[in-house]
């Protein structure tokens, strides 16, 4: 008799619960004498109609530990940046008429790029076409020490097209989809993250963190070890679905990279501590109507907790 279609399908990969347990069990890297040795983080983003999404990035980076940081953004909000963040290095970027960052800023940041440790592209920029040429562009720059990248919203919508371009960012990777953009990702509607979610990682050799879900490829590191490579955050709150939450959501990812984590080590604590902010500010405030800003304060307190 054969066997009911259903029941041949594999077993779901079991994902490992992300605690303050294993957290503990996973330190951050100690913080250094000072800023240098702290690392130091590239935004790039901020497009005239939408200079916060950079803005809340680069402080989730801060408010995460890196040392430096450097905003680069459309030329006509980058002096508006630098007074509201005076913690930051602000570059202006060329831009079209409309503010939007155009593809051909890569050209203006290789000094930037040799010196960062983490790149994180996305937050603020508004349209495809430019981020698409903007990406193309920052693979041709990427130096020889090549610093972990992080994508997050139009970014992410770009790198299909990008598949078979690629290659020097292979292994250095993290990206931040929500379900949608994970979709895109793999051309298909996501209707089982823990199934689905390690296809993204395989297919660009990155790590994903996607709705409290983080993947690494299957071919890497703790996969290959131990068949999973797989973790899920055990908090968060639903007031998380507020506007900027996902720039503070991989702005924290990559302020954690540019300290010397590794890239799962990143996307794991950086998720964690997004949740368990929320999570704090639900409790305070109400689970719905805190501000995504709101998010970066909690940060600092509670990485201490999971580092006491």
């Amino acid at each position: 008799m054969s066997t009911p279609a259903k029941s041949r399908q594999a077993k779901p990969p079991q994902a490992e619960a992300v605690t303050p347990t294993l957290l503990r069990a996973w330190p951050l890297p100690a913080g250094g004498s000072g800023k240098d040795d702290r690392g130091s983080v590239l935004v790039i983003g901020g497009a005239r109609k939408t200079p916060g999404a950079a803005l809340l990035a680069g402080v989730a980076a801060l408010r995460a530990g890196a040392g430096r940081l450097t905003l680069a953004v459309a030329d006509s909000v980058a002096v508006s940046l630098a007074i509201a963040l005076p913690e930051a290095g602000v570059l202006g970027l060329p831009e079209t008429t409309a503010g939007t960052v155009v593809g051909s800023a890569a050209g203006s940041l290789a000094a930037e790029l040799e010196t960062a440790d983490a790149v994180l592209v996305g937050p603020g920029l508004d349209d495809k076409d430019q981020t698409t040429a903007l990406l193309r562009e920052l693979l041709k720059a990427t130096p020889a020490n090549q610093p972990c990248f992080v994508l997050d919203a139009f970014a992410l919508a770009s790198l299909p097209e990008l598949e078979d371009e690629l290659s020097p960012w292979a292994g250095r990777l993290i990206l931040t989809p929500n379900i949608t953009e994970a979709g895109i990702l793999i051309g298909r509607d996501i209707e089982d993250l823990h199934r689905q979610l390690p296809d993204v990682a395989d297919k660009y050799q990155a790590v994903v963190s996607c709705q409290g879900v983080i993947a690494e490829p299957r071919s890497s590191g703790r996969a290959a070890a131990s068949g999973t490579g797989l973790w899920e955050i055990t908090t968060g709150h639903s007031g998380l679905g507020t506007s900027g939450s996902g720039d503070v959501l991989s702005g924290a990812i990559t302020g954690l990279r540019a300290r010397g984590t590794g890239n799962a080590q990143a996307a794991c604590w950086g998720t964690h501590l997004h949740a368990a902010a929320g999570d704090r500010l639900a409790s305070r405030l109400g689970g719905l109507g805190y501000l995504a800003r709101e998010l970066n304060e909690e940060l600092p307190p509670l990485m201490m907790e999971l580092s006491a």
